[in-house]
């Protein structure tokens, strides 16, 4: 049945005294996003579930409010979960390539650093003091002498060994030598060359026993000596520990009693006051320098003690001080090292050095204990990003280090931190098309975000959904510093997102568009030096919106007046039909007539669909063309043969057809040329249609029918033009005031139709049957000649 809409079915319009405010000054803010019931309840479970696996990944079209739901949400939530631990990296005695991690109450990490470098400070000063007392100096003194004393009597036994047997002891750079002596003077010296030769045999015997004699006890005593010697080094090394010892015990006490609680804390002071001890040499050469090319190594066995001490430092890895309830990070740039952290290096004299104080945290840890966003699209850019994120949660636990050493040709020894357990629930956010490719192509991606919090673009349009919208627009008012709305204005706004939904019983939840008008609409306003925003600020908002992007349109307007592109909005014409088209420039979408055209004749090839001969259709549109052959073999072949050969296209088109809206349209001309009945060329249609002959809805019908009406316009309004839509697309219309007022006055009307028969009935003016009849005549004709034709050839 053929249905002629009434003005008021155009367009719905908003019921202004269901506000009771004056200005949206008086409204308070929603208490959370409107018209997202499903994604609220999906959010709300998945901060809840607390197992492995359940992180989040929230899907939607852009503008959905995705992003500011995810900070307030996840924040609310983040306020009833306890502040997680410090991480502190501290310095690895045993092995100094494996710095430790270290855990601590939050606040802790920054205090333990604090009380690390007084405790430095205090060693220093007090070793400094403890080796220049006096009483340090006496003991040392007194080792020293009791080793001299030692010494000397060794050494004088010696000498009276070696005067007994008649040589004399000498020290040299070779050490101590035995010289006979010559006693031909008083006292004995030394013998010279002569007196040695002047001697016989037996005597040189007698002097070299003696000689070896003399050898032997000089080895003894050096042997006594290097014994002597090391006992006193031992001795004076116990003296400087049992010192140094006195000293930072009780420091070290003090701050072990302070972290008692925590065992990792307690081995690494140990290991920290057993390093000062060895190192005690170091410690006292305050001014001792390195080889030159090697002041800052960190680990080079000799350091300067100003640097040694450096080891002794803490790095704060993550600093939850300041933190109120678990973290919250927002992570805009997620590039490897901003969500993982890195190992840092500093280049001296044409190399890079490092240490553990140069371990920097990422986003993970920062998180750890809390929640973690990230926008998708941005993590998908990043090399190795989504990888490493993966392993995290899988294996969770995290290592700052660097990416790339493992396609060096000769590794380098580097720093490799202890991995740090990690706790915490990603929150990725993305569109459709990156949920639907990770769903596909990556194994791991359900078993590790199993939580869907999907987005959608339209609410119900009702009482209590349309009182929330003017209060979300109060709260964007005040938060965004806008001028206010008055009841007149937040009802044009209203009716905008049911223009945006393309559904007069919908709310677009694209809040986006919607701040893009309140704030050009505040800014009109101001303009026009008024305090409060009205309907005529909104609707300049609107109309100087889309005066920005809609060049493209009037150019093909403008084309269509000027006859470049041709079509008719008057008369009949046969095999020839208006349909609608919709353009999308991506900021903006436009209806545009198309002229629809069809040929047929003898032939057997059925019909030819001329853009797909030429690849310029579509898979969708291809199916149409088949659907309306399947529609003529039922109509009109059961009896008869279809011996017909058609063709169909659109004309002027030369970017493509995609899309099955046009399959009423094409139909009729279709028809028209088989029957060469005439159609009306001041109708234009839309519609898709099934092999039975029903229409179906489509798509984009408001921008259809406002883009035909232009045309009109320009062309001039005869007062019978229109366009037939589906029936089903009723409660997608949303015109312009321009277009309904058109409508109420009799000048262009909307015709809704639920069969092809409807469509037949308007476009051509007489009764469906008889219009089948004249067509099914046609096409029986057409048979007859074909088959004569065949038999003639024969």
């Amino acid at each position: 049945m053929l249905t002629k809409l009434k003005h008021d079915q155009l367009r719905e319009k908003c019921d202004k005294s269901i506000f009771t405010f004056q200005t949206t000054k008086e409204l308070v803010p929603p208490t959370d996003i409107i018209g997202q019931e499903r994604a609220v309840r999906s959010m709300e479970f998945g901060l809840k579930i607390d197992l492995k696996g359940y992180n989040i990944f929230m899907t939607g079209l852009t503008g959905t409010g995705k992003t500011s739901y995810a900070r307030a949400a996840v924040t609310k939530a983040a306020e009833s979960k306890p502040v997680p631990n410090d991480i502190v990296y501290v310095y690895n005695f045993a092995k100094p390539e494996k710095p430790i991690a270290i855990s601590l109450p939050a606040g802790k990490g920054s205090e333990f650093a604090k009380d690390m470098e007084k405790l430095i400070e205090d060693i220093r000063s007090e070793i400094a003091r403890a080796f220049a007392d006096e009483s340090f100096e006496k003991q040392r003194q007194e080792i020293i002498e009791r080793y001299q004393q030692k010494s000397m009597e060794i050494l004088s036994k010696l000498d009276e060994i070696a005067k007994a047997e008649g040589f004399l002891l000498q020290k040299t750079v070779q050490g101590i030598i035995a010289i006979p002596l010559s006693f031909r003077e008083i006292p004995p010296k030394p013998m010279s060359q002569e007196e040695y030769e002047a001697l016989t045999p037996e005597q040189k015997k007698i002097l070299e026993e003696k000689g070896r004699k003399i050898q032997n006890e000089i080895d003894e005593a050096m042997r006594k000596m290097r014994s002597l010697d090391k006992a006193v080094r031992e001795e004076m090394v116990k003296l400087e520990e049992d010192t140094a010892l006195a000293v930072i015990s009780p420091l070290f006490e003090d701050v072990m009693k302070d972290y008692s609680d925590y065992e990792k804390v307690l081995e690494y002071l140990k290991a920290a006051k057993d390093d000062i001890v060895e190192n005690l040499g170091i410690i006292k050469e305050e001014k001792k320098e390195r080889p030159e090319g090697m002041e800052f190594l960190p680990f080079y066995p000799g350091p300067a003690p100003s640097e040694f001490f450096q080891r002794y430092q803490v790095n704060v890895f993550v600093d939850n001080k300041s933190a109120a309830h678990a973290p919250v990070v927002f992570e805009t740039n997620p590039t490897y090292y901003n969500l993982f952290g890195k190992v840092e290096g500093k280049a001296r004299f044409g190399t890079v050095v490092t240490d553990f104080m140069l371990i920097k945290s990422g986003a993970i840890h920062r998180a750890n204990g809390g929640y973690l966003i990230i926008e998708a699209a941005d993590l998908f850019k990043e090399p190795y990003a989504w990888d490493a994120l993966k392993r995290t949660l899988t294996n969770g636990e995290s290592r700052p280090e660097n990416i790339g050493q493992e396609y060096l040709l000769f590794p380098t020894v580097t720093l490799r931190p202890e991995a740090i357990p990690i706790d915490v629930k990603v929150i990725l956010i993305g569109n459709p098309y990156i949920y639907s490719l990770l769903n596909v192509y990556d194994e791991d991606f359900k078993k590790l975000f199993k939580v869907k919090v999907d987005f959608d673009v339209e609410m119900d349009r009702n009482a209590q959904n349309i009182k929330k919208y003017a209060q979300l627009i109060s709260d964007i008012v005040k938060t965004r510093g806008l001028l206010d709305f008055n009841p007149d204005g937040v009802a044009e706004i209203i009716d905008y997102s049911s223009r945006l939904a393309e559904d007069k019983t919908k709310l677009s939840t694209r809040f986006n568009e919607i701040l893009d008008v309140l704030y050009e609409a505040s800014t009109w306003a101001q303009l026009a030096e008024k305090s409060i925003a009205d309907k005529e600020d909104v609707e300049k908002a609107v109309a100087e919106k889309v005066y920005r992007s809609n060049r493209i349109e009037e150019r093909l307007l403008s084309a269509i007046q000027r006859g470049e592109i041709l079509v008719d909005t008057e008369g009949t014409a046969v095999g020839q039909v208006n349909g609608l088209s919709v353009l999308d420039t991506i900021d903006y979408i436009f209806g545009q007539p198309s002229r629809i055209t069809a040929r047929a004749y003898l032939g057997n090839s059925g019909v030819v669909n001329i853009e797909r001969e030429v690849k310029m259709s579509g898979k969708i549109h291809d199916k149409a063309v088949m659907i309306l052959t399947g529609y003529l073999g039922e109509k009109y072949a059961k009896d008869i043969p279809l011996s017909i050969s058609a063709s169909l296209t659109f004309e002027q088109n030369y970017g493509g057809v995609e899309g099955d809206s046009a399959t009423c349209a094409e139909l009729i001309a279709l028809l028209s040329a088989i029957s060469s009945v005439p159609v009306r060329q001041d109708i234009a249609v839309t519609g898709s249609l099934d092999q039975h002959g029903r229409i179906q809805p489509v798509g984009g019908t408001t921008y259809k029918i406002e883009g035909f009406y232009h045309a009109c316009k320009l062309k001039g309004l005869t007062g019978t033009q229109g366009v037939v839509i589906p029936c089903q697309n009723i409660t997608n219309l949303m015109l312009k005031p321009e277009v309904v007022s058109a409508a109420e006055e009799g000048k262009f009307h909307i015709y809704a139709a639920e069969t092809f028969d409807d469509v037949i009935e308007i476009m051509t003016g007489m009764p469906a049957g008889e219009f089948h009849g004249k067509v099914k005549e046609s096409l029986k004709n057409m048979a007859e000649n074909a088959k004569k034709f065949v038999a003639g050839e024969k």
